[in-house]
């Protein structure tokens, strides 16, 4: 990221020196790339996953023998394949628009910051996407006014990210039920994986951008509301999605309790 700045003549050494820098110079480097190579990476992922799950279904209606359906391990398999391979691209389209933005993915306030945008992105349900927001905003306003984070270990970073990966899981495997329909499942998996890095991404290019700023002006934070982000969605669209903290984790994995 650094040399794609050089590149470009801008006075940059290190990741933290990104963060000097005009949003027009970010923006010149950022380009459009994470937002449809992560969706489409996701999209033949749910394609494939429908095709194991339904395309065999409809062999088995075709051929009228059971012994050509899939089996029940096979559908198990492919559902959560295809959450585990989501939930990674997820993570990394994250990590990816944190770099453009100069912070770095690896240090362990960020990772929790990442888990909070990929729990934005995947909500779906009005409480859900509250509690997401609510998470990404009290966590910029902590990390722009410097909060120390000497109790935020390694460890706790780990079970937060155990416990996180479990959940975000389920949903995405929830979300996913189409993908069971016969003929249009490959196409349901398809388009409900794109919509969803796509959700992600953006979430995250709006969650950075918005700690960029900031960071930069800090009177910005007078304005700063958790209802900004991208894709809030009625309260009776999907009102039975369950809502996920991950400040509420880290609290009760012995981290900061942030107010």
């Amino acid at each position: 990221m650094v040399a794609m700045h050089k590149k470009r003549g801008h006075d940059v050494e290190s990741l933290l020196d990104l963060r000097r820098l005009d949003l027009e110079q970010i923006d010149i480097v950022r380009g459009r790339g994470a937002s449809w190579y992560y969706p489409a990476a996701a999209a033949l992922s749910g394609a494939g996953a429908g095709m194991v799950i339904s395309g065999g279904e409809l062999v088995a209606a075709a051929s009228g023998g059971a012994a050509a359906a899939p089996s029940g391990a096979a559908i198990a398999g492919a559902f959560t394949g295809d959450a585990a391979f989501v939930l990674g691209l997820a993570s990394r389209s994250v990590g990816h628009v944190s770099l453009l933005y100069g912070y770095d993915p690896e240090a362990p306030a960020e990772k929790l910051f990442v888990m909070s945008v990929v729990n934005a992105g995947t909500a779906t349900s009005a409480t859900a996407k509250t509690a997401a927001m609510s998470d990404i905003s009290r966590l910029t306003q902590a990390l722009v006014r410097g909060k120390s984070w000497d109790v935020l270990n390694e460890t706790v970073v780990a079970r937060v990210s155990t416990q996180l990966a479990k959940a975000f899981g389920i949903r995405l495997t929830k979300q996913g039920l189409g993908k069971v329909v016969p003929a249009v499942g490959i196409v349901v998996g398809g388009t409900l994986n794109w919509a969803t890095l796509e959700a992600i991404v953006d979430a995250a290019d709006v969650a950075y951008r918005r700690r960029f700023l900031l960071e930069k002006y800090p009177h910005l934070a007078d304005e700063e509301a958790s209802g900004s982000l991208p894709d809030a969605v009625s309260a009776d669209a999907h009102d039975a999605q369950e809502a996920i903290s991950v400040l509420g984790e880290v609290a009760e994995a012995g981290g900061p309790d942030i107010p």
